[in-house]
């Protein structure tokens, strides 16, 4: 049997096994169901959906297309993801997250990597070095910070446990990540 380097597979297991991300890479080949993405960015299906319909955070993969049709959410989508949950949670309203998401909407994952977002609780400033957020702060406002570095990591460790797909999949085959003690039981039970 061959051993594509898009699926590998093993000997425990019938089937894909996603890559981990730092093998993959943020990549747009690889999408996420609505449930992943909630659970992962940490918001409910309701924000998600109504998030979608109005265009603040669409799916870039694949958007739903009629009843029973699954959206597939980027890696790059599910990172702003959490990043609007972040700002909404420090009490920026939707509108001007709204502003910053068109901001950021045009970027790849790298160039929003290396970005803090600070914000003084009506505006959202970009930061790229110590000197702008020492400048910011220097002016005797009082303004938070959101590492996006630190937002991409959590989200990159997380996100390579769940079930994801590949672009162009439309038979509905999951990629599946399988850890070695779910092979074990697996191998077990059969």
């Amino acid at each position: 049997m061959s051993n594509n380097l898009d699926t590998p597979l093993n000997s425990a297991q019938e089937g894909p096994v996603q890559e981990t991300l730092f093998d993959v890479g943020p990549s747009d080949e690889v999408g996420y169901r609505v449930p992943i993405a909630c659970q992962v960015a940490g918001i409910t299906y309701r924000q998600l959906d109504y998030w979608a319909r109005t265009n603040l955070v669409r799916p870039s993969i694949r958007g739903a297309k009629g009843s029973g049709s699954q959206r597939l959410y980027s890696f790059k989508d599910i990172l702003v993801l959490k990043i609007v949950k972040r700002l909404l949670d420090t009490g920026i309203s939707l509108q001007n997250i709204r502003l910053a998401v068109d901001k950021l909407r045009d970027r790849g994952v790298n160039d929003i990597a290396e970005i803090t977002l600070v914000s003084d609780g009506t505006t959202v400033y970009e930061c790229r070095s110590n000197e702008e957020i020492i400048d910011l702060l220097g002016g005797g406002q009082g303004v938070f910070g959101i590492a996006v570095p630190q937002i991409m990591r959590e989200l990159t460790g997380t996100i390579s446990s769940f079930p994801s797909e590949r672009v162009g999949d439309e038979t509905g085959t999951e990629v599946v990540s399988i850890d070695e003690l779910a092979a074990r039981r697996r191998r077990k039970s059969s």
